[in-house]
């Protein structure tokens, strides 16, 4: 389930999927989903983006609660022709882009939102950056959404104490 989190956490922060074009192009082929016309998913990215927010604040999950209400997870079995073994898959194949990314992100972000210890997600710690990352790392404690967040923290930081020691 951690590849449908970074698909919510791009969706959040950018309105698109087009930085994970490869992951997505192969979950739609896998799943007879038909990529939106014009790329656009509606109101999707906005009511991802809140509930993200309410997920990493520890709020009350408000906009977890109106994902799973506005696009229902389809819980079912699904083996792939005998693939990969029985899982669950929380849309159908073949629905609509906007519907089936929906239903996936509801299920993972209250899944995350309950406590799933696979998946660790933040709000970027750099100044004037809002936005979310995953967070893979061995200890999750990761503070940043990019090495360029980081790194400009951390610039910042030895630029402050340079001068206060001027």
């Amino acid at each position: 389930m951690g590849n449908v989190a970074r698909l919510a956490v791009e969706l959040a922060n950018t309105g698109t999927l087009d930085q994970q074009g490869e992951l997505v192009g192969a979950f739609f082929a896998e799943h007879e989903v038909t990529p939106p016309s014009g790329g656009g998913y509606g109101e999707l990215p906005d009511l991802v983006g809140a509930a993200l927010a309410q997920t990493v604040d520890g709020a009350a999950p408000e906009a977890v609660h109106r994902l799973l209400r506005d696009y229902p997870p389809e819980m079912h079995l699904s083996d792939h022709d005998g693939l990969d073994g029985w899982h669950i898959h929380f849309s159908r194949n073949g629905t609509p882009a906007e519907r089936w990314l929906g239903q996936l992100i509801a299920a993972e972000l209250a899944l995350v939102t309950a406590g799933d210890p696979g998946v660790t997600l933040g709000r970027c710690a750099a100044a004037g950056c809002e936005n979310y990352f995953v967070d893979q790392s061995r200890n999750r404690t990761r503070r940043f959404c990019s090495n360029a967040c980081a790194s400009r923290t951390t610039v910042a930081a030895y630029r402050a104490r340079t001068a206060k020691n001027s």
